[in-house]
């Protein structure tokens, strides 16, 4: 028992020893590691300082040389600088120089120019002195003598350039005029105001007239329109100024014979119906107008009193043919000489377009034309386009003068209009006045339908410079 314990406590001793013993080896091991890392770390710090010295070293140079190399640049730079500066001094120089010559010499041009006109001042009053004449009276004189002297060479170079600018403008203004006449030379058709109805035989006649004429009063009272009933074989007579109920009653009677049954609850009927189908025939022509024409973006209601005029004539002309036929020559004109095209068109297509209620509404038909443009939303360039072509309004643009032309050619072409022989003489006999009224005029004649006036003068109160003057004024008031 004490053996054991014995022997126990000395492997316990023995085992505490050699710990000691190992932990004092590893503990040198540590030591000895630690300073061969201490060892290799300062090597390693050596090692990184000297190539940092080094690259030091080198950027310091580098920085010397870049340092050298812009000082130089510098130096450079100044010496160009102050050459420059040294030679702007120079020219400096020499321009104020050259600008105290220039003064020099525009006082002297003053000097002498102020000289000179003294002393045309001077010879100037001398001159008035010894003819005693002032500068207007001498030029007066002169201009008189050179008249009197040279009066024959100046009529020949007036005529010369009266004929050369007259005749280019003359033949612009014909091949323009020509050109879109005919290329448009529609033929026209004349009504009046009254419209004649074809029946197949004359007994038709009384079931029109009705017992005790009821039938011919109902018909009259719901179409607004007189119906002459005469001893015409096979036709009976229309008459209304108004063109659209002519043709609505037109339409009703002929309805009616076709019928058979002519009795006023009949003839209020076919009147309605008649009234249908002619508005229908309003809209189309308006639509077909405007299409022909190349008018579009128009309200439907211009369109539709548009259609209106087709059954409205003027001098015996229908006014829809002529507004189609205007707008046709109007986009001709226009493209000539390089208007607004569709302006013109629309201007001219339109500008009749209060004729399709002048007899409704009261004002002329170029008033009544505005307001409807207006209130329909018309394009104002439209509006001032067309209402110019009868001279109420001024001409305000290109257009305005283009639809007034249109309006001329198309009304003036032979047999377009009807006109009484009364008028015709009125108007020759009103030209031949214009130019009998001015003083040296010894009679004068209207000849080829108005357009040549031909004068005969006193040789002894106008010469030749007077007539020329005389001519263009009796122009101008014509114009006016």
């Amino acid at each position: 028992m004490l053996l054991a314990g014995l022997t126990s406590l000395v492997g316990v001793a023995f085992g505490y020893f050699l710990r000691w013993i190992i932990a004092l080896g590893q503990r040198g091991s540590v030591e000895l590691r630690i300073k061969q890392m201490e060892l290799h770390a300062r090597e390693e710090a050596k090692k990184i300082t000297e190539e940092a010295q080094k690259k030091a070293e080198e950027t310091l140079k580098e920085t010397r040389l870049e340092f050298k190399e812009k000082e130089e640049k510098i130096k450079k730079t100044e010496d160009h600088l102050i050459k420059k500066e040294e030679f702007l001094d120079k020219r400096q120089v020499d321009i104020d120089k050259e600008i105290e010559q220039v003064k020099k010499k525009v006082s002297e041009v003053k000097t002498i120019k102020e000289k000179s006109e003294t002393l045309e001042k001077q010879k100037f009053e001398e001159l008035q002195k010894v003819s005693n004449l002032t500068e207007e009276e001498a030029k007066s004189v002169l201009l008189k003598e050179i008249e009197e002297k040279h009066k024959e060479d100046i009529l020949i170079r007036m005529q010369k350039l009266e004929n050369a600018g007259g005749e280019k403008i003359e033949a612009r203004a014909k091949e323009i005029l020509t050109s879109s006449i005919q290329r448009l030379a529609n033929s026209v058709s004349s009504e009046i105001f009254s419209t004649t109805v074809t029946i197949p035989s004359d007994e038709i006649k009384g079931k029109i007239i009705g017992k005790e004429g009821r039938n011919i009063k109902a018909f009259e009272r719901v179409s607004g329109v007189e119906v002459i009933v005469d001893d015409t074989p096979g036709l009976i007579t229309i008459s209304s100024y108004d063109s659209v109920r002519r043709q609505v009653a037109r339409v009703a009677l002929e309805n009616l014979i076709q019928d058979g049954r002519i009795q006023p609850a009949k003839i209020e009927e076919m009147v309605e119906k008649a009234k249908q189908d002619i508005n229908k025939i309003i809209k189309e022509k308006g639509e077909a107008a405007t299409y022909e024409c190349g008018v579009f973006n128009l309200d439907p209601r211009i369109v539709s009193i548009l259609g209106r005029l087709h059954f409205r004539t003027s001098y015996g002309q229908n006014v829809l043919q002529h507004s189609i036929e205007m707008s046709h020559i109007a986009g001709m004109l226009a493209e000539e000489i390089g208007a607004d095209v569709a302006v013109a068109k629309a201007g001219a297509l339109l500008h009749d377009i209060g004729k399709a209620v002048d007899h409704e509404i009261t004002g002329t038909h170029v008033e009544i034309g505005r307001r409807i443009l207006q209130k329909f939303g018309a394009d104002e360039k439209i509006i001032r386009a067309m209402e110019s072509h009868h001279g109420e309004y001024p001409y305000s643009t290109l257009e305005s003068y283009i639809v007034q032309s249109a309006d001329a050619i198309s009304g003036a072409r032979p047999g377009a209009r009807r006109d009484s022989v009364e008028n015709y003489l009125k108007r020759l006999a009103e030209l031949e006045a214009v130019a009998t009224s001015f003083n040296g005029v010894e009679k004068a004649y209207a000849l080829q339908a108005g357009r040549e006036i031909r004068i005969f003068v006193t040789p002894r109160e106008v010469n030749d410079l007077e007539a020329k003057e005389m001519a263009r004024n009796i122009v101008v008031r014509i114009m006016n």
